[in-house]
Order: structure tokens, then C-alpha cells, then sequence
């Protein structure tokens, strides 16, 4: 994040008050490399596309918080890959992982993996490494340690529909596999913060813990997340879930959580009231069916919706209810900025 507004992020966990309402998007590789004009692979086999792609989103629009920005990610194969998943790699569309898992009784024969040797992991750090200097130089920082979630990877192991009939039929399997995953998770975050000491964030994204009820999310989601985002000691603790949320916010204090990107399902009243007024929020329009797809006058109508829901601006970074998604233009971006601008007199 750029320095600046890495600041203000603090500054708002902290209970301060900002002179503006801060507009933040979550940006990777399914927006950026065709944002930018470029295949996938260009974006994932080349230093020189992925810094400069980066470098032109932060610079063409440098008052929106991108977060974490410079995100050295391979799609969903990064954390799969360190377990020895086979990678699928597509010009045009996101790669993917292959399960390798058929049954949860193969858990305790999947390896632990090394996080400064597995898979794809050397290689982000070393992307990282290889354009500190750039991005330093363009006032930014490398700022947040970042993985996917436990139930999230473990679905990419062994497929979604199986890992959910697991957590019903074989809990004890289940948590042998979310206690390894977890485990990885606390290694390779540290490893990422040991390698860059700038980092005080922690991004965790997991969409799988929105497919839980309650009960099974207090058994198998909260003591895993929370002893990840408790792992480091970091500032800035930041959770993803764009599929179903209110369960996850009614435990994100215990969980450790101080950032929430949640559903657009959601409204922003109905999570402020869950999560209390401590935690911020990142939302909450439509990022496909308005962000991506509308016209800019339906992405400021969604944004004029959303201050509507609420009447406490305190702790909110206006964003998408998800990340980024592709094909959403600088147009609708520029309106979405302008509609927050306009709000924002009338506060």
C-alpha cells in the first residue's frame, strides 16, 4: 500500500476519525492482467508485466487504497502447489489447482510442507524480492503477509463437495487436515514477514467458512483462524469472505479480526450490527453485476444504496462486496470514486 494510506488504515484500526471516506479495492490477477492488456501468463511468468501492471493501477488512480497492491500471487494454485498439486495454467482464464486428495483418510499421508522450498512459494517471495526496490521507490511498502484459508486450501485439495461431506462424516479426519493446513498457514506467513520486515498485515481470504452453520463453524473455523491471525503479531488483521457472512461477523473480534471484506448480500447495517463498531468494513457493492457489468450511473446508484444503509461512516473503506472481479473499467471505477466523494459532503 502506499505509504500514506497505510497510515490512515492505522490511524482508522486506532479509533481516529479521517477527513475523508476512503474508497480501497482488493486487486489481483483476475482483474489486473487484462486491465492492464496482457495474458494471464504474462502477468505470472513475468516480473517486468506483473511490477509495471501493479505500478499503472496505483498510479491511475492514487487516492483508492489498494489492498494489499503488489500482491505476488499465482491465482489459486500458490498455496495448493506447496502440497503438490499439478498446476493448470491458461492464457486467458485463471489457473487452477488438481485435488490431490480422494478422501480425508489421505490427510495423514499429505506432506508439511516447506514453505521456503514448496511449490510455487519461492517464487513470490523472490518477485517480492527482485522489485522491493521499485516499489519502495514508488512510495509503497510491502505491508501484509497473505494466504488462503485453511478451509479454502482444503478444498482445493480435495475438492469442495468432499471436504464438506468430510466435516460431517469424519470430523476427527477433518481436523487433522485443518491442524497441518493451519500449521503451513502460521509458517508461511511468517516466512513472509521474516522476508520483509515492513509487513505488519495479515490478508486471509477463505470463502469456504460462509458454507458452515454455526456449529460446525465454532468446531472447525474459529480456533483456526484464530490462532493464524494471533500467529505473527501483526497490526492490521484482515479477513475475506464474500459468500455467506453473518456467522463470520459475529466472531471477528474473537477471531482476532480487524478488517472484514465481506458479501454484497450483506448490507452494511446488518454487518456493522453484527461485528460491532471496532471492526472495519470493506464494502459493499455488487462487483459483477454492477462494478464490472453496469453503467457508471448504476455503479454510483449502488454506491449512493449502500451510505444509505447506514448511519455511522466511522471504520468503513468503501469497496466491492468481494474483490475485484474482471472487465470492470476505469469509468466505473472514476464513478465509483466520484459517488464516494459526493457522499462524503453530506456527511
Amino acid at each position: 500500500m502506499r505509504n500514506s494510506s497505510w497510515n490512515d488504515l492505522v490511524a482508522l484500526i486506532d479509533g481516529e476519525k479521517l477527513n475523508y471516506q476512503p474508497v480501497g479495492f482488493i486487486i489481483d490477477s483476475p482483474w489486473i492482467p487484462d486491465w492492464y492488456g496482457i495474458s494471464n501468463i504474462d502477468f505470472y511468468s513475468s516480473d517486468e508485466h506483473w511490477l509495471k501492471s501493479n505500478l499503472k493501477a496505483v498510479n491511475t488512480f492514487p487516492d483508492v487504497w489498494f489492498m494489499p497492491a503488489f500482491w505476488s500471487e499465482y491465482g489459486m494454485c500458490t498455496e495448493p502447489s506447496a502440497f503438490g498439486s499439478r498446476m493448470i495454467f491458461l492464457e486467458k482464464s485463471l489457473p487452477h489447482a488438481e485435488k490431490i486428495l480422494s478422501g480425508i483418510e489421505g490427510a495423514d499421508s499429505l506432506p508439511q510442507p516447506n514453505v521456503k522450498t514448496d511449490g510455487l512459494l519461492p517464487f513470490m517471495i523472490n518477485r517480492l524480492k527482485n522489485n522491493q526496490e521499485a516499489i519502495i521507490k514508488a512510495d509503497h511498502q510491502i505491508r501484509f503477509a497473505i494466504a488462503r484459508g485453511p478451509l479454502n486450501i482444503a478444498s482445493f485439495l480435495m475438492g469442495t463437495t468432499e471436504f464438506m461431506m468430510a466435516i460431517a462424516m469424519d470430523p476427527d479426519g477433518t481436523h487433522r487436515l485443518l491442524k497441518k493446513i493451519t500449521d503451513f498457514i502460521c509458517d508461511w506467513l511468517a516466512w513472509q514477514k521474516e522476508c520483509f520486515p515492513s509487513i505488519d498485515g495479515v490478508l486471509i481470504l477463505d470463502d469456504i467458512i460462509g458454507f458452515v452453520g454455526e456449529m460446525e463453524f465454532n468446531e472447525f473455523v474459529l480456533p483456526y483462524l484464530k490462532k493464524i491471525f494471533s500467529s505473527i503479531g501483526v497490526k492490521v488483521r484482515f479477513l475475506h469472505n464474500d459468500a455467506e457472512g453473518l456467522i463470520t461477523a459475529k466472531y471477528l473480534r474473537e477471531m482476532g479480526v480487524n478488517i472484514f471484506n465481506f458479501s454484497f448480500e450483506h448490507s452494511l447495517g446488518e454487518i456493522r450490527k453484527l461485528a460491532g463498531p471496532e471492526v472495519i468494513l470493506v464494502g459493499n457493492i455488487p462487483p459483477r453485476d454492477v462494478l464490472a457489468s453496469g453503467t457508471p450511473e448504476q455503479v454510483k446508484a449502488a454506491v449512493n444504496k449502500a451510505f444509505g444503509e447506514i448511519s455511522d461512516y466511522n471504520r468503513i473503506i468503501w469497496s466491492a462486496g468481494g474483490g475485484m472481479p474482471p472487465d470492470v473499467n476505469n469509468n466505473n471505477i472514476k464513478a465509483f470514486i466520484d459517488a464516494v466523494k459526493e457522499q462524503s459532503k453530506k456527511i
